[in-house]
């Protein structure tokens, strides 16, 4: 499964795709949603860290938030993040 997501710009759209980077062994980095305020997503890393990422708008917010919380359940995977301009588009098994 595809989907596409907007960040507020170019520079949010890499740091999202930075921070969700798919490892080798198919694990991302992302422990889970600390909080959503507004259009701002700030989320927990496995090594304990704590980011914030801000989207176009808080409908991206909370989709972005409704399609990674099967990966961070365990129920999917991601397999690939592209970024174009302050897209990024994420694919999941």
């Amino acid at each position: 499964m595809k989907k596409k997501i907007t960040c507020e710009d170019g520079y949010e759209a890499q740091k999202l795709a930075s921070l969700i980077h798919v490892k080798d062994n198919n694990e991302t980095f992302i422990a889970g949603i600390l909080e959503i305020i507004e259009n701002e997503i700030v989320i927990s890393l496995k090594d304990k860290s704590a980011h914030s990422i801000l989207f176009k708008d808080r409908m991206e917010a909370e989709s972005f938030a409704d399609f990674i919380q099967a990966v961070i359940e365990k129920g999917s995977r991601l397999v690939d993040t592209k970024v174009t301009q302050n897209i990024v588009e994420i694919t999941k098994e």
